[in-house]
């Protein structure tokens, strides 16, 4: 899940730095920028200025906090990174925000990057992306497993509280909201992403100006993470950055380390998520008496056959966009209907929703937080809306196109792995939404070069500080882990034991 930001920015002091940096035969444009709002927007007006020529490429934390540095690649001439460094949720460690603009800055994609608390220097570089489609990033930043949560009881002074699981623990991260729409990303005219693959470019133009502009990173280990919607963003971006590799390797230009896909609870098998339902609810997949009524789970087991020849005739065998929304229609009523109608949590049915339809008391706070003016301006945030922890107009948009049905994600999996790229997919096995009954019967079924070696490991526990955490199954390219006790969210559920399985993972150690 994720958030957003809204409100007018103060109008910043007009303060110019540009250069022109050249290094390793990349060209990328420094300029300072001046903020001034407009009514409900506030627009970036970039100024004329001079320039002036570097054989070394800037130093990250040489960033100032009063103005965005603007970043531009020779290669992508329709994208610019707008970055400053920020006083923001963790005081001990160098803390940026910005924008990507694309299209001409016609789209502006907002981020926060944290460095690392152990050794920013040497450690890996993830990012964190949250699901939907249409969720905000800030929600897996100031919810799960960013540097700071958001303060509950309000104890502190600043509205958030330090988080000592936070992901950072182990590596430098990113939180991106995006498609533009989500979060504090948005649109000067309307214009939207309504697919995947179309995401994916920007994806990949990001992070290869920000790595090829600050060279500290060239050559990390780079890591793709994010859950729910996420089991459909993070192959194709993966994918993509893949191919863009093969490209560069190609035309001996750098190339972006990326080692692995990290997918918490994740929508990525599709044909296999009513079948999932079916047991969580209807079985002890997640607790140890079925929560579903008897009447209910009958017809649930009646309809499933036909909800999965459905769905495999018009989504899966031949994509039919009329036909295959059908199914899902189908599928939706017949199956989910009863879950949806009970008053659970459907992201962790442990529980009853409280709140809105996200179900979290925290969503509540994290809007009021994230709006207030004090807290905009310090990020540096641009659109005056306010903030929503889900766009239901990007969903809509990809809903439309039925943009997680049209293409089998699993088999970017497939050839991700083939190519020596590690995935891991973990899931609390609470969560109903995007269960882990759902990612085990398609990481089970998946085609690939090393399926008989996985299909022979062997499930067992997996332990933090003695306590068994969950089960998983494991070669060296793909891992399965559940997490006891956690829902759709598991940082925010079971925090401790969610970064202990990050540390070793990217330390390539055994959980």
């Amino acid at each position: 899940m994720l958030l957003v930001l809204s409100q007018t920015l103060t109008i910043l002091s007009l303060l110019i730095f540009p250069a022109l940096v050249v290094g390793n035969g990349v060209q990328t444009r420094f300029t300072n920028e001046r903020h001034e709002s407009e009514l409900a927007r506030t627009y970036h007006k970039v100024q004329s200025s001079t320039s002036h020529e570097s054989s070394s490429q800037r130093d990250l934390s040489a960033l100032e906090t009063n103005f965005y540095t603007t970043l531009r690649h020779i290669r992508f001439p329709n994208h610019r990174i707008r970055v400053k460094k920020t006083v923001f949720c963790d005081p001990t460690v160098n803390v940026y925000t910005g924008y990507l603009d694309v299209d001409a800055g016609a789209k502006h994609l907002f981020f926060y990057f944290f460095e690392s608390r152990d050794n920013p220097d040497r450690d890996d570089v993830m990012m964190w992306i949250n699901g939907g489609p249409g969720c905000s990033s800030s929600m897996g930043l100031l919810m799960e497993l960013g540097p700071c949560s958001i303060d509950m009881n309000s104890t502190s002074s600043n509205g958030t509280l330090w988080n000592p699981y936070s992901w950072n623990q182990a590596a430098n991260i990113f939180f991106l909201d995006q498609p533009v729409g989500v979060g504090f990303s948005y649109a000067d005219y309307g214009e939207s992403i309504q697919t995947t693959e179309e995401a994916a470019k920007n994806v990949h133009a990001f992070i290869t100006i920000f790595f090829e502009t600050f060279t500290q990173f060239s050559g990390r280990p780079l890591h793709l993470s994010g859950e729910s919607y996420g089991g459909r963003y993070l192959p194709v971006f993966a994918s993509e950055i893949y191919d863009q590799n093969t490209i560069a390797r190609r035309e001996g230009r750098p190339e972006l380390n990326l080692q692995s896909v990290i997918i918490g609870n994740g929508n990525t098998g599709i044909s296999t998520l009513y079948p999932g339902r079916y047991e969580i609810e209807c079985g002890t997949a997640a607790l140890e008496k079925p929560v579903q009524s008897i009447s209910n789970c009958v017809r649930m087991k009646t309809a499933l056959p036909r909800c999965q020849k459905r769905m495999q005739q018009n989504c899966l065998d031949q994509f039919d966009l009329i036909n295959c929304r059908a199914a899902i229609d189908f599928c939706d009523s017949e199956i989910s209907a009863g879950m949806w109608a009970s008053g659970r949590n459907v992201y962790d049915i442990s529980k009853m929703c409280v709140g809105d339809d996200l179900c979290y008391d925290e969503i509540t706070l994290i809007k009021e937080y994230l709006d207030m003016p004090k807290t905009r301006e310090v990020l540096g945030v641009e659109t005056a809306n306010n903030f929503t922890a889900c766009s239901p107009e990007v969903g809509v948009d990809f809903g439309t196109h039925m943009d997680k049905y049209n293409t089998p994600t699993q088999f970017h999996v497939a050839g991700l792995l083939d190519r020596g790229v590690r995935i891991l997919i973990y899931a609390g096995t609470y969560d109903w939404q995007c269960n882990w009954i759902s990612n085990k019967m398609w990481v089970d079924a998946l085609e690939w070069s090393g399926s008989d070696e996985y299909s022979r490991a062997q499930w067992r526990d997996w332990t933090v500080r003695g306590r068994v955490a969950g089960e998983v199954k494991a070669t060296p390219l793909l891992s399965f882990a559940t997490v006891r006790g956690a829902g759709h969210m598991v940082p925010h559920d079971k925090p401790e034991e969610s970064l202990a399985m990050i540390r070793k993972w990217l330390k390539r150690q055994n959980l």
